[in-house]
């Protein structure tokens, strides 16, 4: 007996198709031995048939783990993109454009066909009985996600970029233990009437003591002398920071600078927050935040913009740094540029013929994206997101 496989192939193309088409040719042999022989593979055509869909009766709770981690890392990796490419577009003077994720929808579908079949012919002599057998499989995988885009617009624009974030939200970063040295200097443009840098109206310097006091509330932060506790008083909530009657002497001397600097009166050890450059009472501490669209400005005019861009007038020239300034008058974020892509940058993207990145290893900068995107987060507090119509079809 001889037994040949006339075809055996696999196709795969865009819907994974598999075909195995199999021929049997037994010569010589009687009658029911091909029968016997046809028998078997339009069996082993249903036993194959009957793996495949056991094997895919269920693939939505497989696929959980694995689409939530890559959704999630991809969402992670296109808003660190956004947000470097719209500093870069303020630079140049272009107008920020953001886009939000509303819904992801991932869509599977699976098709498996399975089919077999068998012929036997019996012919009296010189004629030899033959039988022949075929048995086939094609299988179909879809996956078609609906991903819905919202354009930031409307309120939602007004509200994520130009409203100032509230001073209770800064504070409650900074006492769930955020480095004030961080927080302040991004967020905050004064401190009852001590101001911080600005390019408004031009570059002007910090004030002399708002860094000493940026540093003072660092060291209050890590000595554990205040906390933040919000409190119902009429339809408002209002924040109140409390600054610890009792403190080592060291401590002591940080805590009467920022009393004496911020001409603060504390009632039982009470500050009450308050929006707006200038105090209205002793116990209050006014903070001046700024908008996202601020904080961003401030952060695209300290981008290293490269020479040929600058002499055709596209931006204005780069800041020439003092060699003796304060540390925390450095940029926050330092964004390089240069005509070719980095070999190893935290996000990169290219605008205008050059590419801007931030490097993996300066990690004083790559913490200052993460708060700038948890700074939209707590600037569109109160907004009522909109949800997108979505139409999925029944597959």
């Amino acid at each position: 007996m001889s037994l040949t496989c006339r075809a055996m192939r696999f196709l795969v193309g865009g819907d994974m198709r598999n075909a195995v088409t199999a021929k049997v040719i037994d010569d010589g042999v009687s009658f029911r031995r091909a029968m016997t022989l046809a028998r078997f593979y339009i069996g082993l055509g249903f036993v194959l048939f009957g793996l495949v869909v056991a094997g895919c009766s269920s693939i939505g709770p497989g696929s959980v783990t694995r689409d939530r981690v890559d959704y999630a890392g991809a969402m992670s990796d296109s808003w660190k993109e956004q947000l470097l490419q719209n500093i870069v577009r303020l630079r140049y003077g272009d107008p920020p454009t953001f886009m939000d994720v509303s819904s992801v929808v991932s869509a599977y579908q699976i098709a498996v066909q399975a089919s077999a079949g068998a012929t036997a012919n019996f012919g009296a002599p010189p004629n030899v009985a033959n039988g022949t057998g075929a048995l086939g499989v094609t299988g179909a995988y879809t996956d078609r996600p609906t991903i819905s885009y919202t354009p930031l617009s409307g309120q939602k624009f007004a509200v994520s970029l130009l409203k100032p974030i509230p001073p209770a939200a800064i504070f409650s970063l900074i006492a769930a233990g955020y480095p004030a040295d961080v927080t302040i200097p991004l967020t905050v443009s004064a401190l009852n009437g001590v101001y911080n840098r600005t390019i408004q109206g031009g570059r002007q310097p910090a004030d002399p003591e708002f860094y000493p006091l940026v540093e003072a509330f660092r060291r209050l932060q890590l000595s554990r002398s205040f906390s933040l506790r919000l409190e119902k008083r009429g339809a408002e909530d209002v924040a109140i920071v409390l600054l610890a009657p009792q403190v080592k002497p060291e401590v002591r001397q940080d805590l009467e600078f920022v009393v004496k600097t911020l001409k603060l009166k504390p009632e039982h050890g009470e500050v009450v927050l308050t929006g707006g450059a200038v105090q209205q009472g002793g116990n209050q501490l006014a903070v001046l935040s700024r908008s996202m669209l601020q904080i961003l400005n401030q952060i695209a005019s300290e981008i290293e913009a490269p020479a040929e861009q600058v002499s055709k007038g596209r931006t204005y020239a780069n800041a020439e740094a003092d060699p003796n300034s304060n540390p925390l008058d450095l940029p926050q974020i330092l964004i390089h540029s240069g005509p070719t892509a980095p070999s190893d940058a935290y996000t990169a993207v290219r605008n205008r013929g050059s590419w801007y990145w931030i490097d993996d290893g300066d990690f004083k900068s790559k913490r200052a994206v993460a708060f700038l995107l948890l700074f939209f987060s707590l600037a569109e507090s109160g907004v009522v997101p909109t949800a997108p119509v979505l139409t999925i079809p029944v597959q």
